[in-house]
């Protein structure tokens, strides 16, 4: 065995750990919603083609605290673009825009893992259940809050698909609801 390798492999895994994590971290991320969306609202609010696209936070705000979040979340690999700043409780859910702690830097990972991309999958599905009357509002947001992943295993199946998507590009055009 090699054990100095072994021992370089042990002392960076906590990082490298830090850094594939699926799930945010609930003391710096425990998610927050927005006031002004409500279960009696939902059809004039987050139901409504382009809402979120009217909430959405600017690039600028996004990118500066992923910046300062990927370094208070610890993470060894500091490459901003292998991160999504997302909304632990989504937009689609009534999440808040710009509170810090609805946003995370969370790894975008491989097609095969738990990353970015299967968490909008998911957001999507329970948009649409909620806005469908087949999923109280509350339900979905603790849902996803608590742990998204179990609510992806629920909802759309066991194993992830995280391939990226053409989401947020289309949004403003047709609806995110009609892109899945």
């Amino acid at each position: 065995m090699n054990w100095p390798r072994a021992i370089t492999l042990i002392m960076l895994w906590p990082g490298l750990a830090a850094a594939q994590s699926a799930l945010p971290n609930r003391n710096l991320t425990p998610g927050a919603i927005n006031p002004t969306v409500t279960a009696h609202n939902i059809a004039n609010t987050i139901c409504q083609r382009g809402w979120t696209a009217s909430v959405r936070p600017s690039y600028h705000y996004t990118e500066r605290l992923k910046r300062a979040q990927i370094r208070a979340y610890g993470y060894r690999d500091r490459k901003i673009w292998h991160y999504e700043e997302d909304h632990l409780i989504p937009l689609d859910l009534g999440g808040s825009p710009t509170d810090p702690r609805n946003l995370w830097p969370e790894p975008h990972l491989r097609a095969d893992q738990w990353g970015s991309y299967a968490k909008d999958r998911l957001e999507a599905r329970l948009g649409r259940m909620v806005c469908h009357h087949e999923l109280a509002l509350n339900q979905a947001r603790a849902m996803i809050a608590r742990d998204w992943i179990s609510a992806y295993r629920r909802f759309l199946g066991p194993t992830p698909n995280n391939a990226p998507l053409r989401r947020y590009r289309k949004e403003r055009r047709s609806g995110w609801y009609q892109q899945y």
